[in-house]
């Protein structure tokens, strides 16, 4: 299994070694070449609008957005739940709009507002899960066959939806692998 990790900013390194704790290649995805033989593509952490103006620099948006049409596994942390949605709030900014989610941009405040917390997360079993959240963001809405798996505040933290996952926190950042393991599962 090889896994394209989107390597234009972000939180690259530490996806790549959670892959690694996992036995599972990862290729860095910096331009459309570098998507084929992929079975699956992790958009990481990192700044939402600068990384939407990289994807169509490097012409990295409709081949990814073709690719999740057509059926690619596409996990999305942080800036990756944005650009999965195809709602975000007060924004304009390019996307790849595959999730029928409605998405707030840091939800939870500045910088300084950025927390951590244990939360239980039912398809990843009863232990909690240490969530950090770093300028967050949340789905506020989901239409069609979103599923929510894990909600906090009334804001949805994270969701999957046919071949995509997204999380509004940094499961990367733990020691954790049960979140990337999900995501290999479906893969698999």
């Amino acid at each position: 299994m090889k896994i394209g990790i989107l390597a234009l900013q972000g939180a690259v390194r530490e996806h790549r070694c959670m892959l690694r704790r996992l036995d599972v290649d990862a290729v860095d995805v910096l331009n459309p070449g570098d998507l084929d033989g992929i079975n699956g593509l992790i958009l990481p952490g990192g700044e939402s609008t600068t990384v939407g103006k990289l994807l169509v620099r490097y012409n990295l948006l409709e081949p990814i957005a073709e690719l999740g049409r057509k059926g690619l596994p596409i996990f999305g942390t942080c800036t990756g739940l944005i650009l999965l949605s195809k709602h975000i709030v007060n924004s304009e900014q390019r996307c790849l709009g595959l999730m029928d989610t409605y998405v707030e941009r840091n939800a939870f405040g500045r910088q300084l507002a950025s927390f951590e917390a244990d939360m239980h997360i039912p398809v990843l079993g009863d232990q909690p899960f240490h969530t950090i959240f770093i300028r967050a963001p949340y789905i506020y809405r989901v239409e069609n066959n979103v599923e929510i798996l894990l909600s906090f505040q009334d804001k949805i933290l994270f969701a999957e939806q046919d071949n995509f996952l997204a999380a509004a926190f940094h499961p990367e950042l733990t020691e954790d692998t049960r979140v990337h393991e999900y995501f290999l599962s479906k893969i698999r």
